[in-house]
């Protein structure tokens, strides 16, 4: 009444002020939340045919490996997943093999395939002609480039795959492989969209008995967005499918050929074409029943005549079968897949000589200790590849620098 308000109405209009700025911020958030979810997240249909089509292709992958290594490779029904640097960092192996795949033709876009580094090691091992052993020692640009090479040739079947599931021409550039640790932040040299999050589409890969482990393919969101709907779209999946062509009528069959009726003069030929009828003429048979010289050629004899239908049978110049003969000492070369591995770089030493030593006598080595090999002076030395024993030269100098000439290769 006096124009003041009181310390209740003061606390009472401070209270409901409160509350309006905080519902104002809740009707905010509510507004901006669904959307931004709708926008950065996969539904099951999405995540279910993004998981078809790397099954699929990755399928066709398997198949390529196996051949290129010998090993039978299997790889299980994909998981796909919406996920982040830092949720992958913590659940993969550390360091692993990073291999970037790019979209050249058919479809835009940068995928990443995710390899453990001793299944990288194994792999490699395979297709320089091992065992299988996977070293101590961390992956090399020997290893990488390997590595490369075979990924270059499963997700180039794996692309060929995707072609005839899309229906249109898709390929890819060769793999850039990198290693990779997990722990350290993303490296410049990593594409961009794995800054955010991703979608991850693993897999259980084993090969032999010599692998059991997880691979895996890392897209960006809008990547896989569009290739679901590129999925959808096709006739195979989403659209109506067409409907099979009527087979067209068998040919009908021609009709037999009749045989002319007898004009009654067994001299006369009868209608129709004549070489069908008649043959080779056959000469000293009179024809029976008939007078000489009527209805007959020069010298009283008739030529025979053939059955109507019969084709007149052609001279054949037939002559003897002659075969090449083998050359003494050759061998028939089999068609090896050589050049999916021809570009693999291999480590060539050249061995000047060698020996045995105690340990005490490595221990007295000293500037000026003169060590003495097993090569005579003058004798070729080695040249081994990937510590494999190939050929044998000398010693050559070019220009400032020292070489080898190859003088025998050892078979």
């Amino acid at each position: 009444m006096d124009g003041m308000l009181s310390q209740e109405e003061i606390n009472a209009l401070l209270a409901s002020a409160g509350a309006g700025d905080d519902g104002g911020a809740d009707s905010a958030s509510a507004d901006t939340a669904p959307a931004g979810g709708s926008q950065e997240s996969l539904t099951d249909e999405q995540k279910d045919a993004i998981g078809e089509i790397s099954n699929i292709s990755m399928g066709t992958a398997a198949t390529t490996l196996s051949t290129l290594l010998n090993q039978t490779v299997n790889i299980t029904t994909p998981q796909v997943s919406y996920t982040s640097w830092d949720a992958l960092s913590d659940s993969y192996d550390r360091p692993c093999v990073f291999l970037q795949i790019q979209y050249t033709v058919g479809l835009d876009g940068t995928n990443v395939l995710v390899l453990r580094e001793n299944d990288v090691k194994i792999i490699t091992d395979l297709m320089m002609g091992g065992s299988g052993v996977a070293g101590d020692a961390q992956i090399g640009e020997l290893e990488l480039s390997a590595i490369g090479e075979a990924m270059n040739q499963m997700m180039g079947s794996a692309a060929t795959s995707l072609s005839s599931m899309l229906g249109k021409k898709i390929d890819i550039s060769p793999p850039v492989a990198s290693l990779v640790d997990l722990n350290e932040s993303i490296a410049g040299e990593l594409p961009e969209f794995l800054q955010n999050k991703f979608v991850k589409v693993s897999f259980r890969m084993t090969i032999g008995s010599l692998i059991d482990s997880e691979i895996m393919q890392l897209y960006p969101f809008d990547f896989a967005k569009s290739l679901y709907e590129t999925f959808m779209s096709g006739s195979f999946l989403g659209g109506e499918e067409p409907e099979p062509e009527a087979p067209a009528p068998a040919p009908a069959p021609a009709p037999a050929p009749q045989p002319m009726p007898n004009q009654g003069n067994m001299g006369a030929q009868p209608m129709g074409d004549p070489n069908a009828m008649m043959g080779q003429p056959m000469m000293g048979q009179p024809m029976m029943g008939q007078p000489m010289g009527y209805g007959m050629p020069m010298g009283g004899y008739m030529q025979p005549q053939m059955p109507y239908g019969m084709p007149q049978q052609a001279n054949v110049n037939v002559q003897p079968a002659s075969f090449t003969p083998f050359a003494p000492g050759a061998a028939v070369q089999g068609n090896e897949n050589i050049d999916l591995i021809m570009d693999v770089p291999l480590e060539v030493t050249v061995e000047l000589g060698r020996t045995s030593k105690s340990i005490k006598e490595i221990l007295e080595f000293a500037p000026g200790t003169i060590v003495e090999l097993n090569k005579i002076a003058g004798e070729p030395i080695d040249i081994l590849v990937n510590g494999k024993y190939v050929a044998k030269g000398e010693v050559v100098v070019i220009e400032e620098s020292f070489g080898v000439k190859i003088t025998e290769i050892i078979k």
